[in-house]
């Protein structure tokens, strides 16, 4: 009896020490932010060193996307191109930020495992750089969104202040979806493809370049879909319109319990993550 109780006090203290180092290591991380976010910019200007145009040739392939989407889509649904085309632009353009982000997370402490066996960084360093990373490659994509609002006048009645707090939102989420992806996959080499089939199915599945009201009377499903809601928070104020309050409340739910759950898979993890890389 007394073995036993010993046992369950010697794993209560290891949970708790668990823990508190995973709280030591975040906390650690938002003191560094500057080293993450020049870890990201090292990697974007890495990537297109010698390009003429840099990160604006993603911007640019982006942009055809958007043009050729819009056009086909607008004339085979018969819709007013004027409305149509900035609805496919935001779309395309933020949700490729959440599937960057998801994506680009597989590989977080894969490819940081050379300077994780090295140093005592932070891990949560490498997380922040994958996020800060999608978020310069959004910055560069703010041109389509600016010039489709721009161009078809939809800057008169966006609501740029709500929509932030979308973005804030989205961030959030795709967050604690990047980090539980790089902890998967540092364990299970498979998860990265399965990670990309599932972002490659939601991007069909979640109303990016098709308007909500083509599902009919099936439409509730969509409150089912959380990327519907993630775009959603984001897009629909940039157009002027509404959104509607229990999207706010799906939102912080997902974030609160995301972030909960992978919290306390990344402090059962985070001794082992370097051994699995």
């Amino acid at each position: 009896m007394q073995t036993a109780t010993h046992m369950l006090r010697t794993g209560q203290r290891g949970a708790r020490f668990q823990f508190q180092m995973a709280t030591r290591d975040l906390v650690t991380s938002l003191g560094r932010l500057g080293l993450s976010w020049s870890l990201a910019w090292h990697d974007v200007a890495s990537r297109y060193r010698g390009s003429v145009l840099g990160p604006f040739w993603i911007t640019l392939s982006m942009g055809l996307m958007v043009l050729g989407i819009g056009f086909l889509y607008a004339g085979l649904f018969k819709l007013p191109l004027n409305e149509f085309l900035p609805y496919v632009a935001l779309g395309i353009v933020f949700f490729g930020v959440m599937t960057g982000t998801v994506n680009e997370g597989c590989e977080t402490f894969v490819l940081a495992s050379g300077i994780l066996s090295q140093t005592s960084l932070p891990m949560f360093t490498f997380v922040w750089r994958t996020v800060f990373r999608n978020l310069i490659n959004l910055g560069h994509h703010l041109v389509i969104v600016v010039g489709m609002l721009a161009f078809y006048g939809q800057w008169k009645v966006a609501n740029v202040p709500l929509a932030l707090v979308g973005v804030v939102l989205m961030l959030l989420n795709a967050s604690w979806m990047s980090l539980l992806a790089a902890i998967a996959s540092a364990r299970f080499r498979d998860i990265p493809q399965i990670v990309v089939s599932i972002m490659q199915f939601a991007i069909f599945m979640t109303p990016v370049f098709w308007l909500p009201d083509r599902f009919g009377k099936h439409q509730a499903i969509l409150d089912l879909n959380p990327f519907y809601h993630l775009l959603q928070a984001v897009r629909a104020p940039l157009l002027g319109q509404t959104v509607a309050g229990h999207t706010y409340v799906v939102l912080v739910a997902m974030a609160l319990a995301g972030w909960a759950v992978t919290f306390v898979a990344f402090a059962n993890t985070r001794r082992r993550l370097v051994h699995y890389l």
